[in-house]
This record gives structure tokens, sequence and C-alpha cells, in this order.
């Protein structure tokens, strides 16, 4: 089975590495993107970085697949996920929204966030006013993000929710939870019976204490692929 992993803001395919090569020994091919803007080859590129652009990326990636795909998204990828899937829903065999946002049509990550969020976009973006610098506390390889990725609205017809499979995982220690802004995502969808919700004691940074609990969900997920 192909599985695509679609890391959040400020960082690319080398978040999931561990994952990517639990997922490997186990025999499936996991492929992890590292969204247009991101790539710490090409810093900073001098051209408009949108959430479109990273949703076509993504349409790309999957349409490129032998068959559908249980494609992750986490935190700002969630949006690029439903994106993706609106426009080629019968390439994805299961979503997989990992404390992450999940739009309706119109939304942005700006619009769905809260107000800590929204003064980290502004003041980390006051550098270049087009990339948001990473926060502190992230990995030293994380890099600026394309702020127009963050603002854009999601454009949505709603056929990204044909996907039979779709599965939320929150990340749920109390250390996180108080200030997260996906607890009330993840209450939402459990009234939905569209969706399977997953709680990990973890913070928002779920490979903080190394891939097993992420690749334990997949596993479940891949089990009834």
């Amino acid at each position: 089975m192909d599985v695509v992993l679609v890391p959040g803001a400020n960082h690319g395919g080398w978040w999931y590495r561990p994952v990517v090569e639990e997922l490997e020994a186990r025999g499936h091919r996991a492929h992890a993107v590292t969204l247009d803007g991101l790539d710490p080859a090409d810093p900073e590129p001098d051209r408009l970085i949108t959430l479109d652009t990273h949703v076509r990326q993504l349409v790309d990636v999957v349409s490129a697949l032998p068959g559908p795909a249980v494609v992750l998204g986490h935190s700002y990828a969630g949006s690029v996920l439903s994106g993706a899937a609106d426009v080629v829903p019968d390439r994805f065999r299961s979503l997989l929204y990992v404390d992450a946002f999940v739009p309706d049509d119109g939304e942005s990550c700006w619009s769905m966030t809260l107000p800590w969020e929204r003064e980290w976009f502004v003041e980390g973006s006051g550098r270049t006013g087009a990339y948001v610098d990473p926060l502190p506390f992230f990995d030293d390889r994380a890099d600026a993000h394309p702020l127009a990725t963050l603002t854009q609205r999601s454009r949505l017809t709603g056929a990204w929710r044909t996907v039979a499979d779709k599965h939320y995982v929150l990340a749920a220690s109390a250390e996180w939870a108080a200030r997260s802004p996906f607890v009330a995502v993840a209450d939402r969808l459990r009234a939905d019976p569209s969706w399977v919700v997953h709680d990990l004691d973890e913070t928002h940074n779920v490979l903080r204490t190394g891939p097993d609990a992420l690749v334990g969900v997949l596993d479940r997920v891949l089990g009834s692929a």
C-alpha cells in the first residue's frame, strides 16, 4: 500500500523519516512530501506560494501513484489534504488528519486557529513579509513557511467528503490540549459517524517521543485498507 505523508508548517519530508522507515519495514511504500518553498536547497524562493500551490503539488503526487493511497497530513497540511482530495477523491483510499485543520469551504488556517497562533503568523513574518519563521522550539531543520498558504481560503466543493475512510488523530496530552486549536475539531468530528477519531497522549509534535504512537494508528488504518 502507498502511504503519503505531508508535514505541517515549517517542516519537510525529513520530519517523517522514522515513520517512513517503520512503514517500509512492514512492506508498505512510504512517500514523505516536502511542500514547495520548504526545501532547504531552495530557501525563500522568489515566487508566490499559496495553499493552491501545495494542493496542486499533492494532487500531482497521488495522481502519479499506481492506485489510491492512504494520505496523512499534520497540522497545516490538513488544508492541503482536503484541497487535494476535493480535486481527485478517487486517488485517496484513506484520509488521516493528525492534529490538523479540517477546513470547510472558505476557511483558512488563519480563520480556524486561535489568537496566539495568529500572533505568531504576524510576528513570524515580520522579517520577510512573505514567510513565517519557525517558532524557537521547532526542530533545527525547520524552515520559514510561505505566509500565503496560511491565509488563503480553502476552495472546496465537498467532493473530498466522498472519501469513505476518514480518520482524525488528536494530540491529547494535557500540556498541549490546554492551548490546542484542535480539541474542538476532534470533538466536532466525534459526533460524525463518517469519521474515526483516535486520541494520542502526545503533544502537537507527535513524533517527539518516536514514531510508535503514529505508526500504531497507521497500522490500524492500513489493516482495513
